[in-house]
Formats: structure tokens, C-alpha cells, sequence
């Protein structure tokens, strides 16, 4: 008779299912801590490597907080702790051929939806910070350290407008990602465009012109995809 292989689960990964499904379950509510590892040794019948590193597996889902010295303790899986779990894959992706490309493709793609959002839903204190934003970029150009800083605050108050916590934690996560895609972009002369292109993007989120804003955008972010393509190439 032919069939499927079964693989069987690791220990530490049936012991952090139990774990994950008795927190599920309201046995553990957030902040209560964890048995001991002698008590969750004894528990379930295996060692203490095996309780280890089914913790390790839950810290990593968000799951517990583990700190030396104490229980382990169960928390809130937070917006930014998943999406910080994806780090470690993510930089394999971005190293892979064509992995810096998928990236940017995906940033554009999230990020003219924001503008288009922000222009039709901002409120008045929203185009107030937003522009805030745009002025701190503004007195920024020359410092490229400091210029920095202030791009990537600027893309950030169109991940605030839709008070959606899973758009900031995403935003950080690319800004952290393609660290290494906005330091060699920026250059003499760089900075003054990105900052027109950040101004155009204002203007038109301002404005409340949805597709203005999608397509300064886009000509924004396709322009830093080109620049770093261009200087990539000439190392």
C-alpha cells in the first residue's frame, strides 16, 4: 500500500503545540507566567532541552517573554512583534537574485495605497503632522544622516492614517529591511529630489487627489529603485 511519509514532530515542537493550545484556551491569560521548567519537565515527560526550546518557539510567535533568572511569562502577540518574526526570512528573501526588486515592488504597492488613503481619509491634524514631517526633511537636506532620519518619518505618518497598527509595524519592517537600499541612494543633489518628491506627495495628498498622490508616489519610489540599481551596478 503506498502512501504519505509522516514526519514525526520534534519534542520541543509538541510541547510548545500543548503550550500555544493551553494559551489559546484562556489556560494562561496574558502576563500570568509559565510553569517552571522542572514542572513542565515533569509535565511532559521530556528533558529540559526540549522545554527550552519550546519556549524559544513560543518567544519567537510572540506567545512568552523570556527574561534569565524568572518564569517564563505569557504575552500579547503585538502587530510589530509578528512581523518582527519574519526578519531573519526576509533578509534571506532580500539576499536572494531579485530580492532587493520583490521588496521595492511590494513597497510601492503598499505605499501608494497609503497616500491614495491618506488623501481621501486624512484628517486636518493629519495633513498637520504630515507636513511637519515634510518641513524636518526640508532642514534636513546637506545632513545625510539626518536626512535619513526624516524620510523614513515622513513615509511614516502615511502609515499612521489609517490608525491601523499592523501598517506602522509594516512600515517598520521595510524601513529596516531596505536600510542598506536608502543609505546608497543618498548622495549630493539626491536628497533635494527626494525631498521635491516628498513635497509633490504632500501637495497632492493635500489636495485630496487620490490618483495624484498614488502616482507621485509611485515616480518617487521608482526613482529610488532606479538610483539604487544605477549606483549598484557601478561598484
Amino acid at each position: 500500500m503506498s502512501g504519505t511519509v509522516v514526519r514525526q514532530r520534534k519534542l520541543y515542537e509538541e510541547v510548545a503545540k500543548r503550550l500555544e493550545q493551553r494559551i489559546a484556551d484562556g489556560d494562561f491569560a496574558p502576563s500570568d507566567p509559565l510553569p517552571s521548567e522542572r514542572e513542565l519537565m515533569e509535565a511532559y515527560g521530556v528533558g529540559r532541552p526540549a522545554i527550552r526550546e519550546a519556549l524559544f518557539h513560543l518567544q519567537n510567535l510572540g506567545l512568552v517573554e523570556l527574561r534569565s533568572g524568572t518564569r517564563a511569562r505569557v504575552t500579547r502577540p503585538t502587530p510589530r512583534s509578528v512581523v518582527d518574526g519574519l526578519s531573519i526570512t526576509a533578509r534571506h528573501m532580500l539576499a536572494a537574485p531579485d530580492g532587493i526588486r520583490n521588496f521595492q515592488g511590494v513597497r510601492v504597492f503598499f505605499e501608494t495605497g497609503l497616500a491614495r488613503h491618506a488623501a481621501l481619509h486624512a484628517t486636518e491634524q493629519d495633513l498637520a503632522d504630515f507636513e511637519a514631517a515634510l518641513e524636518d526633511n526640508r532642514e534636513s537636506i546637506g545632513d545625510f544622516g539626518r536626512f535619513e532620519r526624516t524620510d523614513v518619518a515622513f513615509h511614516y505618518v502615511l502609515a499612521e492614517i489609517p490608525r491601523n497598527p499592523i501598517f506602522t509595524a509594516i512600515h517598520a519592517a521595510f524601513a529596516e529591511w531596505l536600510l542598506e537600499q536608502r543609505q546608497t541612494t543618498l548622495a549630493p543633489g539626491v536628497d533635494v529630489i527626494s525631498y521635491k518628491a516628498h513635497r509633490a506627495i504632500f501637495e497632492a495628498v493635500a489636495a485630496r487627489d487620490a490618483d495624484r498622490a498614488d502616482q507621485a508616489m509611485r515616480e518617487h519610489l521608482e526613482f529610488v529603485a532606479l538610483r539604487y540599481a544605477d549606483v549598484s551596478e557601478a561598484r
